[in-house]
């Protein structure tokens, strides 16, 4: 009787371009600079998410809703440029797209809210989560442009 084995095929995660993708992928991750940018920017959107209980404006539930479901889309966009950061810091302007809402939502969501508690909150975690993914995309670009 003949041994017939089928033959292996090599496996995609030790191919030597999907390797070289970690190793660039890491080496951008790796610097304190950009694991402080990206916590920080997780952090914005934890907070954006749940601002509406902590600054307490939970009584415009419209604006409330609107901060939740941007927290949570902005947190989990800029924590999933960890571990794929070769192919996702260009996802980084959508981010920025998210916090520029943010900054705006108060006015246009609820229509006329002046300086309140839930203006300045908005503002604020929205000109750091632009600030963040400003960073983000640099860190991105800087890495592309040194022949990444």
């Amino acid at each position: 009787m003949a041994d017939v084995t089928a033959p292996t095929s090599p496996r995609i995660d030790t191919h030597p371009d999907i390797m070289a993708l970690r190793a660039h992928s890491e080496e951008t991750t790796a610097t304190p600079a950009a694991q402080a940018v990206e916590a920080l920017a997780i952090l914005c959107g934890v907070y954006l998410a749940a601002s509406p209980w902590i600054a307490g404006f939970s009584g415009s539930t419209t604006l409330a809703i609107n901060n939740l479901i941007c927290g949570v889309a902005f947190a989990c966009l800029v924590g999933g440029f960890g571990p794929a950061y070769e192919r996702t810091h260009s996802m980084s302007w959508a981010a920025l797209v998210l916090a520029a809402w943010t900054i705006m939502a108060p006015w246009i969501v609820v229509g006329h809210v002046w300086v309140t508690r839930a203006g300045v909150s908005n503002v604020v975690v929205g000109v750091l989560g632009c600030l963040t993914a400003l960073a983000l995309a640099g860190l991105g670009a800087r890495r592309a442009r040194r022949g990444g």
